[in-house]
Protein backbone atom coordinates (compact mmCIF):
# COMPACT_ATOMS: atom_id res chain seq x y z
CA UNK A 1 0.00 0.00 0.00
CA UNK A 2 0.64 3.24 -0.89
CA UNK A 3 1.12 5.10 2.33
CA UNK A 4 2.66 8.17 1.26
CA UNK A 5 0.29 8.94 -1.28
CA UNK A 6 -2.67 9.09 1.44
CA UNK A 7 -4.37 12.08 2.91
CA UNK A 8 -4.24 10.99 6.80
CA UNK A 9 -6.31 13.71 7.79
CA UNK A 10 -9.34 13.49 5.96
CA UNK A 11 -12.48 13.99 7.88
CA UNK A 12 -14.75 11.34 8.57
CA UNK A 13 -17.94 11.28 10.58
CA UNK A 14 -17.35 10.30 14.54
CA UNK A 15 -19.76 7.99 15.27
CA UNK A 16 -21.24 5.82 18.07
CA UNK A 17 -20.03 1.93 17.58
CA UNK A 18 -21.69 -0.01 20.29
CA UNK A 19 -22.09 0.66 23.41
CA UNK A 20 -19.91 3.30 24.76
CA UNK A 21 -17.07 3.14 22.37
CA UNK A 22 -17.05 6.22 19.49
CA UNK A 23 -15.05 6.83 16.72
CA UNK A 24 -13.19 10.20 16.62
CA UNK A 25 -10.20 9.80 13.83
CA UNK A 26 -9.93 10.19 10.47
CA UNK A 27 -10.68 8.20 7.10
CA UNK A 28 -7.57 6.51 7.46
CA UNK A 29 -6.31 6.42 11.57
CA UNK A 30 -8.70 4.50 13.60
CA UNK A 31 -8.83 6.70 16.60
CA UNK A 32 -11.31 5.59 20.03
CA UNK A 33 -12.92 7.45 22.67
CA UNK A 34 -14.27 5.44 25.47
CA UNK A 35 -16.65 7.47 27.00
CA UNK A 36 -17.03 6.85 31.22
CA UNK A 37 -18.71 8.45 34.27
CA UNK A 38 -15.41 9.85 35.70
CA UNK A 39 -14.16 10.92 32.20
CA UNK A 40 -13.07 9.23 28.81
CA UNK A 41 -10.39 7.21 27.60
CA UNK A 42 -8.38 8.07 24.28
CA UNK A 43 -6.89 5.23 22.18
CA UNK A 44 -4.54 6.67 19.29
CA UNK A 45 -3.68 9.91 19.39
CA UNK A 46 -2.43 9.94 15.69
CA UNK A 47 -0.17 12.74 14.07
CA UNK A 48 -0.17 16.08 15.93
CA UNK A 49 -1.73 17.30 13.16
CA UNK A 50 -4.62 14.87 13.50
CA UNK A 51 -5.40 16.49 16.82
CA UNK A 52 -7.76 19.61 16.24
CA UNK A 53 -9.88 16.84 13.90
CA UNK A 54 -9.99 14.71 16.59
CA UNK A 55 -11.24 17.32 19.17
CA UNK A 56 -13.85 18.22 16.73
CA UNK A 57 -14.96 15.05 16.17
CA UNK A 58 -15.18 14.64 20.05
CA UNK A 59 -17.30 17.82 20.38
CA UNK A 60 -19.55 16.94 17.75
CA UNK A 61 -20.67 13.54 19.70
CA UNK A 62 -21.24 16.08 22.71
CA UNK A 63 -18.10 15.35 24.82
CA UNK A 64 -15.75 17.24 25.84
CA UNK A 65 -11.88 17.14 24.92
CA UNK A 66 -10.69 18.43 28.16
CA UNK A 67 -12.66 15.35 29.84
CA UNK A 68 -10.15 12.76 28.34
CA UNK A 69 -8.28 11.60 31.10
CA UNK A 70 -6.45 8.49 29.78
CA UNK A 71 -4.12 8.10 26.56
CA UNK A 72 -3.54 4.83 25.48
CA UNK A 73 -1.76 3.79 21.90
CA UNK A 74 -1.67 0.81 19.57
CA UNK A 75 2.20 1.16 19.00
CA UNK A 76 4.89 3.34 19.05
CA UNK A 77 4.41 4.73 15.19
CA UNK A 78 3.59 8.53 14.14
CA UNK A 79 0.46 7.70 12.50
CA UNK A 80 -1.09 5.91 16.22
CA UNK A 81 1.35 7.82 18.75
CA UNK A 82 2.91 10.89 17.94
CA UNK A 83 0.29 12.98 19.71
CA UNK A 84 0.34 11.78 23.27
CA UNK A 85 2.49 14.66 24.58
CA UNK A 86 -0.06 17.50 22.74
CA UNK A 87 -3.05 15.88 23.61
CA UNK A 88 -1.64 15.66 27.72
CA UNK A 89 -0.66 19.01 27.24
CA UNK A 90 -4.50 19.84 26.26
CA UNK A 91 -5.75 17.56 28.76
CA UNK A 92 -3.53 16.97 31.40
CA UNK A 93 -4.44 13.02 30.62
CA UNK A 94 -2.64 10.29 32.18
CA UNK A 95 -0.39 8.23 29.06
CA UNK A 96 0.06 4.46 29.45
CA UNK A 97 2.66 2.88 26.60
CA UNK A 98 3.66 -0.77 26.87
CA UNK A 99 6.95 -1.66 28.37
CA UNK A 100 8.50 -3.21 24.81
CA UNK A 101 7.38 0.29 22.75
CA UNK A 102 9.14 2.62 25.42
CA UNK A 103 12.25 2.77 23.57
CA UNK A 104 10.54 3.33 20.54
CA UNK A 105 8.42 5.87 22.06
CA UNK A 106 10.97 7.48 23.32
CA UNK A 107 12.36 8.69 19.51
CA UNK A 108 9.04 10.42 18.88
CA UNK A 109 9.71 13.91 19.61
CA UNK A 110 7.39 16.08 17.49
CA UNK A 111 8.86 19.84 18.00
CA UNK A 112 11.45 18.25 20.27
CA UNK A 113 8.95 17.49 22.63
CA UNK A 114 9.60 14.43 25.49
CA UNK A 115 7.22 11.76 25.30
CA UNK A 116 5.51 11.44 28.08
CA UNK A 117 4.94 7.89 29.42
CA UNK A 118 3.01 8.12 32.88
CA UNK A 119 2.71 4.19 33.79
CA UNK A 120 4.30 1.55 31.88
CA UNK A 121 1.96 -1.76 30.93
CA UNK A 122 2.75 -5.34 30.74
CA UNK A 123 1.19 -7.74 28.82
CA UNK A 124 -2.66 -8.18 30.17
CA UNK A 125 -2.42 -5.66 32.25
CA UNK A 126 -5.91 -3.73 32.38
CA UNK A 127 -6.64 -0.36 32.55
CA UNK A 128 -9.77 0.91 34.02
CA UNK A 129 -12.03 4.22 34.64
CA UNK A 130 -15.26 4.63 36.01
CA UNK A 131 -17.38 1.78 35.15
CA UNK A 132 -14.87 0.54 31.71
CA UNK A 133 -12.28 -2.10 32.02
CA UNK A 134 -9.57 -2.50 29.33
CA UNK A 135 -7.50 -5.48 28.94
CA UNK A 136 -3.97 -4.49 27.30
CA UNK A 137 -3.06 -7.40 24.79
CA UNK A 138 0.30 -7.63 23.71
CA UNK A 139 0.63 -8.54 20.14
CA UNK A 140 4.11 -8.06 18.98
CA UNK A 141 5.79 -8.13 15.94
CA UNK A 142 4.87 -4.46 13.89
CA UNK A 143 6.26 -3.04 16.83
CA UNK A 144 7.88 -5.46 20.22
CA UNK A 145 4.99 -3.50 22.36
CA UNK A 146 2.00 -3.19 19.86
CA UNK A 147 -1.03 -3.46 22.02
CA UNK A 148 -4.86 -4.52 20.90
CA UNK A 149 -7.03 -3.20 23.49
CA UNK A 150 -10.02 -5.41 24.59
CA UNK A 151 -13.05 -4.66 26.41
CA UNK A 152 -16.44 -5.85 27.42
CA UNK A 153 -19.77 -3.99 25.62
CA UNK A 154 -23.05 -4.32 25.66
CA UNK A 155 -26.28 -4.33 23.22
CA UNK A 156 -29.76 -5.38 23.37
CA UNK A 157 -28.69 -7.53 26.58
CA UNK A 158 -26.05 -8.83 25.18
CA UNK A 159 -22.57 -8.48 26.52
CA UNK A 160 -19.63 -9.07 23.47
CA UNK A 161 -15.73 -8.99 23.14
CA UNK A 162 -14.38 -5.64 21.46
CA UNK A 163 -10.81 -5.49 20.33
CA UNK A 164 -9.30 -2.35 18.64
CA UNK A 165 -6.05 -4.45 16.32
CA UNK A 166 -3.09 -3.18 16.81
CA UNK A 167 -1.32 -4.28 13.76
CA UNK A 168 -1.53 -7.54 13.05
CA UNK A 169 0.29 -6.41 9.19
CA UNK A 170 3.81 -6.44 7.72
CA UNK A 171 4.94 -3.72 6.32
CA UNK A 172 6.67 -3.54 3.31
CA UNK A 173 10.87 -3.59 3.86
CA UNK A 174 10.14 -5.64 7.41
CA UNK A 175 13.15 -7.68 8.26
CA UNK A 176 12.16 -11.19 9.50
CA UNK A 177 15.25 -13.19 8.87
CA UNK A 178 18.52 -12.22 10.56
CA UNK A 179 17.07 -9.07 11.94
CA UNK A 180 19.69 -7.35 14.23
CA UNK A 181 17.45 -4.76 16.02
CA UNK A 182 14.67 -7.30 16.62
CA UNK A 183 15.91 -10.95 15.95
CA UNK A 184 12.87 -12.28 17.76
CA UNK A 185 10.40 -10.59 15.54
CA UNK A 186 9.04 -13.76 12.92
CA UNK A 187 8.70 -15.87 16.66
CA UNK A 188 6.40 -12.73 17.77
CA UNK A 189 4.07 -12.53 14.89
CA UNK A 190 3.70 -16.54 15.01
CA UNK A 191 2.42 -16.12 18.60
CA UNK A 192 0.50 -13.03 17.90
CA UNK A 193 -1.92 -14.77 15.35
CA UNK A 194 -2.26 -17.44 17.50
CA UNK A 195 -3.27 -15.48 19.98
CA UNK A 196 -5.78 -13.22 18.30
CA UNK A 197 -7.01 -16.33 17.12
CA UNK A 198 -8.05 -17.87 20.65
CA UNK A 199 -9.69 -13.98 21.79
CA UNK A 200 -13.26 -14.29 21.36
CA UNK A 201 -13.54 -11.04 19.71
CA UNK A 202 -16.81 -10.21 17.88
CA UNK A 203 -16.44 -6.51 17.46
CA UNK A 204 -13.58 -6.16 15.40
CA UNK A 205 -12.46 -2.26 15.13
CA UNK A 206 -8.61 -1.06 14.42
CA UNK A 207 -6.12 1.48 14.53
CA UNK A 208 -7.07 1.84 10.71
CA UNK A 209 -10.74 1.44 9.91
CA UNK A 210 -9.99 -0.23 6.51
CA UNK A 211 -9.02 -2.87 8.41
CA UNK A 212 -12.38 -3.66 9.58
CA UNK A 213 -14.46 -2.69 6.33
CA UNK A 214 -15.42 0.88 8.62
CA UNK A 215 -17.24 2.93 5.85
CA UNK A 216 -19.37 0.19 4.74
CA UNK A 217 -20.47 -1.08 7.82
CA UNK A 218 -21.02 2.58 9.11
CA UNK A 219 -23.51 3.13 6.32
CA UNK A 220 -24.84 -0.50 6.97
CA UNK A 221 -25.42 0.63 10.89
CA UNK A 222 -27.01 4.23 9.51
CA UNK A 223 -29.96 2.50 7.80
CA UNK A 224 -30.48 -0.63 10.06
CA UNK A 225 -33.69 -0.84 11.27
CA UNK A 226 -34.62 -1.65 15.20
CA UNK A 227 -33.83 -5.45 15.80
CA UNK A 228 -31.22 -6.14 12.95
CA UNK A 229 -27.53 -7.33 14.38
CA UNK A 230 -25.07 -4.07 14.39
CA UNK A 231 -22.52 -4.48 11.61
CA UNK A 232 -19.65 -4.23 13.97
CA UNK A 233 -20.20 -7.36 15.35
CA UNK A 234 -18.44 -9.34 12.84
CA UNK A 235 -16.17 -12.08 13.95
CA UNK A 236 -15.75 -13.78 10.79
CA UNK A 237 -14.42 -10.42 9.23
CA UNK A 238 -11.64 -10.37 12.59
CA UNK A 239 -10.90 -13.83 11.58
CA UNK A 240 -10.70 -13.57 7.82
CA UNK A 241 -8.39 -10.37 8.74
CA UNK A 242 -6.08 -12.64 10.82
CA UNK A 243 -5.84 -15.06 7.55
CA UNK A 244 -5.19 -12.61 5.41
CA UNK A 245 -1.87 -11.17 7.50
CA UNK A 246 -0.70 -14.76 8.35
CA UNK A 247 -0.58 -14.85 4.56
CA UNK A 248 1.20 -12.41 4.23
CA UNK A 249 3.51 -13.22 6.88
CA UNK A 250 4.38 -16.92 5.66
CA UNK A 251 5.24 -15.13 2.36
CA UNK A 252 7.25 -12.62 3.15
CA UNK A 253 8.89 -14.64 5.40
CA UNK A 254 9.64 -17.91 2.91
CA UNK A 255 10.81 -15.10 0.38
CA UNK A 256 13.52 -13.91 2.91
CA UNK A 257 14.23 -17.49 4.08
CA UNK A 258 14.82 -18.25 0.36
CA UNK A 259 17.43 -14.96 -0.32
CA UNK A 260 18.83 -16.11 2.96
CA UNK A 261 20.04 -19.16 1.79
Amino acid sequence: MLFAQRDWNAPFPPHQIIDNIYFVGTQQLGSFLIATSEGHILVNSDFESTVPLIRQNIETLGFEFTDIEIILGSHAHGDHMEADALVKEMTDATVMVMREDVARLHRLRPGGKDHPIDRILSDGDTVTLGETTLTAHRTAGHTRGCTSWAMEVEENDQTYLALIVCSFGVNPGYILVDNEDYPEIADDYRATFAKARALPVEVFLGSHGFWYDMERKLEQAMSRVPGETNPFIDRQGYLTHIDVQELRFLEMLTEQQDAAK
